[in-house]
């Protein structure tokens, strides 16, 4: 396989073309969602297992009303697209398997968000469709305790602890106390750059108390340290669990 890089721009615009011709005649679609976060890598899959010699595989980006080329195969020669409209913005971070025609995208960023449209002309013509959408670094949550820890119960003399779990500048996120499995307390919010925190309140602690802040396909968690807060529960006597009032500390940045 031969790798040509364009950077002329009557090709480009040659291609392009080409690209909005070949679009009139789709007749079947494909499409999938993809969510990953800043930093990572991911892989566009054609769901071909083999290329044929004569077959042309074209892959443009889409952002609101722009859309463009960015790299194709044809005739087993492999070609990347840097024209002006896309050269920041995949400079370096493009990969096209030349047996699958797959498009994989290296240390991805959020300008990288956007739809992405496969063409396969092999006989027919094969239409793909991937909306990717890119995410700020996950934070690990932080646990601490309320400045009024400890505090005794005003109903009776039972110790009790209050907790709070932050996480900071998140956006789309559910964040979460569990105990073990059990799911004790959550609030999402979305939108946003905020700092989300939650309270929790209980009368004695074991190491099975975490809490999750999570995407829909990732997680954080942090384990509750019972060294450092509250007072661990002895023996096989524990007391029952008590959640706060669930109101919601965001603090928009």
């Amino acid at each position: 396989y031969r790798i040509h890089i364009w950077r002329n721009m009557a090709s480009n615009t040659a291609v392009f073309c080409l690209c909005m011709f070949v679009t009139k005649f789709y007749t079947d679609e494909t499409y999938e969602m993809i969510s990953v976060m800043e930093g990572d890598s991911v892989t566009l899959n054609t769901d071909v297992t083999e290329l044929h010699r004569d077959d042309l595989v074209m892959w443009t980006f889409r952002l609101q009303n722009s859309e463009t080329c960015i790299a194709e195969i044809y005739k087993q020669t492999i070609s990347i697209y840097n024209n002006k409209d896309n050269n920041e913005r995949f400079r370096g971070r493009l990969q096209i398997d030349e047996q699958t025609g797959s498009l994989t995208i290296t240390n991805i960023n959020k300008l990288h968000s956007g739809l992405y449209k496969l063409q396969i002309i092999s006989g027919g013509v094969k239409y793909k469709s991937f909306n990717l959408a890119v995410y700020a670094f996950l934070p690990v949550p932080v646990i601490s305790d309320f400045p009024q820890n400890p505090s005794v119960s005003e109903r009776s003399s039972v110790f009790r602890c209050s907790l709070l779990c932050s996480a900071v500048n998140v956006s789309d996120v559910t964040l979460s106390w569990y105990k073990g499995n059990s799911l004790l307390s959550s609030i999402s919010v979305s939108d946003l750059s905020i700092s989300l925190s939650l309270p929790l309140e209980i009368e004695c602690l074991d190491d099975s108390y975490s809490c999750v802040v999570a995407y829909s396909f990732t997680n954080q968690n942090e384990h509750l340290n019972i060294t450092q807060l509250c007072l661990p529960c002895s023996g096989t006597s524990r007391a029952s669990i008590t959640t706060t009032d669930m109101t919601t500390f965001l603090s928009v940045k």
